[in-house]
C-alpha cells in the first residue's frame, strides 16, 4: 500500500473533514435549540453549562496534544487515538440528542452539562489528532496549499449537509434519530480517512519534551502567538456573519425567514469554486503573504453587506464575502504548519498535537469577541431583543454585519505584518 497513490492523498485525506464536520455542524448550530427551545431548559442554566464548557475546552485541548506528540505504536501516533475515538464520538454524539423524557430541569441540567462535557472530551482527541496530521503527511508549500483547498471544500460541504439536511431530518424522525444517521456518515467517511492514512515511521521514536518544556516552548514561539491572535479577530468575523444573517435579512433586507437559507447558501455555496480560485492564486505566492492578501480581501468583501437593501443585492454580497471567506479558510494550514516546521528546526521535536490544540484554543475563545461585539452594539443602538428591537435596529445591524466585520479584520491584517517566517520558505517542492 506505500506506492500507492491513493495513500496520504489530499482527496481522502479530506474526507476526515467532511466526517467531523457533519455532525460537529449540527451539534454547534443545534444543541442551544433542542435544549433550551425544544426541552424547555432555562437559559439561565444552560449559559452555566456553556461556560463550564469553555473552561473545560480550555484544559482538554493543550494535554491532547501533549499525550498525542508522546504516543508511539506500530500503527502511528495519531491514528490510534483515531480509530479508539470513532464508537466513543458517536456515543456522545447521541446522548447529546436524546435526553430522557420526563426530567427536572435541574435533571436537564446535569444531563446536558455531562453530554456536552464528554462530547468535547472525544471531539477535543479526533480534532487534533486529524490537525496534526496535515503538516507531517503534506510537505511543501505547494502541496500544502493544494491540501487546504480540498479540505475547505469538503468543510463547506458538510457544513451545506449539517445546516440544510439536519432541520429536516429531526422534524420528521426526531434529533435522536438524526444523531444516529450523521453518527453513521461520520464512521463512514472517517474509515475512509484512515484507511488511506499512514503516517511516518522515522517519527514514532523521534526525542520528546517533557510537559513543562513543551509548553514553555510553545509560550516562547512568538510568531506562532502573533499568527493565532490575528487569526482569532478573522475567526470572529465567520461566527459573527453566521448569526447576524438572520437579523440582517430581517431588519436590512426586510425578507421572510423562509429565504435566509437563500442568503447563506450565497455565501457557503459559492466558497466551494472559489477555493479553487484561492489555490489558483496562492500556489503562486509566499505561504504567509498569501495568508495576509487573504485577510486584505476579506475586509473589503464585506464591505458591500452595508449597502444591501433587497435579496437580491443580499444574495450578490453574499457571493462576494464567499470570495473572501474562501481566502481566509485556504491560507491559514498553510501558514500553521510552517510554524511547526520551524519550531521542528530548532527543537528537533515534532510537536503538531501541541501546537494544533492550543492554536484551536485561541480560535474557539474567538466567540468572546462576537458576543462582546453583538452586547456593545446593542447598546449603542438601543436594540434589547426582537421585543425592543430600539429605534434604529436597520443601523444595528449593518454594523454589525459590515463595520464591525470590517473593523476585526484590519486589526487582523495589520497583526499579520508583524508574522515573519522567511526561514520557512526555503522548502517550495
Amino acid at each position: 500500500m506505500t506506492g500507492s497513490k491513493t495513500v496520504n492523498s489530499p482527496w481522502l485525506y479530506a474526507f476526515g473533514m467532511l466526517a467531523m464536520m457533519i455532525p460537529s455542524h449540527a451539534f454547534s448550530t443545534f444543541y442551544s435549540y433542542y435544549y433550551v427551545d425544544k426541552l424547555g431548559l432555562g437559559l439561565g442554566l444552560a449559559t452555566l453549562a456553556r461556560t463550564i464548557y469553555l473552561i473545560w475546552d480550555a484544559v482538554n485541548q493543550p494535554m491532547a496534544g501533549y499525550l498525542s506528540d508522546r504516543t508511539s505504536s506500530r500503527f502511528g501516533r495519531r491514528k490510534p487515538w483515531l480509530y479508539a475515538s470513532i464508537p466513543l464520538f458517536v456515543l456522545m454524539f447521541y446522548l447529546v440528542f436524546s435526553a430522557p423524557e420526563g426530567l427536572s430541569e435541574y435533571g436537564l441540567f446535569t444531563w446536558f452539562l455531562i453530554a456536552l462535557v464528554l462530547f468535547e472530551a472525544v471531539s477535543t482527541i479526533i480534532w487534533v489528532n486529524y490537525g496534526a496530521l496535515f503538516p507531517e503527511l503534506f510537505r511543501g508549500e505547494t502541496l500544502r496549499k493544494k491540501a487546504s483547498a480540498i479540505q475547505q471544500g469538503y468543510q463547506i460541504v458538510a457544513i451545506l449537509i449539517g445546516s440544510a439536511a439536519a432541520p429536516i431530518i429531526f422534524d420528521a424522525i426526531g434529533f435522536d434519530s438524526m444523531a444516529l444517521i450523521f453518527g453513521v456518515l461520520f464512521i463512514v467517511f472517517m474509515l475512509l480517512f484512515l484507511r488511506y492514512t499512514q503516517e511516518d515511521a522515522s517519527l514514532q521514536n523521534a526525542p520528546q519534551m517533557g510537559l513543562k518544556e513543551s509548553f514553555a516552548a510553545t509560550l516562547k514561539n512568538k510568531p506562532f502567538w502573533l499568527f493565532n491572535i490575528s487569526n482569532s479577530f478573522a475567526q470572529t468575523v465567520n461566527g459573527l456573519l453566521s448569526s447576524m444573517i438572520p437579523f440582517y435579512a430581517k431588519y436590512v433586507l426586510r425578507i421572510p425567514e423562509s429565504q435566509v437559507t437563500l442568503l447563506l447558501a450565497s455565501i457557503f455555496v459559492s466558497v466551494i469554486p472559489l477555493v479553487g480560485v484561492w489555490f489558483w492564486i496562492i500556489k503562486r505566492m509566499d505561504s504567509v503573504k498569501a495568508w495576509r492578501l487573504s485577510l486584505l480581501a476579506y475586509a473589503v468583501s464585506v464591505i458591500p453587506l452595508w449597502f444591501g437593501n433587497t435579496l437580491t443585492g443580499g444574495i450578490l454580497c453574499g457571493i462576494i464575502v464567499g470570495f473572501g471567506l474562501a481566502g481566509f479558510l485556504v491560507t491559514p494550514p498553510v501558514v500553521s504548519s510552517l510554524i511547526i516546521d520551524l519550531d521542528y528546526k530548532e527543537t528537533v521535536r515534532r510537536r503538531e498535537g501541541v501546537y494544533t490544540a492550543v492554536s484551536g484554543f485561541i480560535t474557539r475563545s474567538s466567540g468572546l469577541i462576537s458576543a462582546l461585539a453583538f452586547l456593545i452594539v446593542g447598546m449603542l443602538f438601543g436594540y434589547k431583543s426582537g421585543d425592543e428591537p430600539g429605534d434604529d435596529p436597520e443601523t444595528t445591524f449593518r454594523v454589525l454585519i459590515s463595520a464591525v466585520p470590517l473593523i476585526l479584520l484590519l486589526i487582523s491584517y495589520a497583526l499579520s505584518f508583524a508574522v515573519k517566517l522567511r526561514a520557512a520558505g526555503e522548502d517550495k517542492s
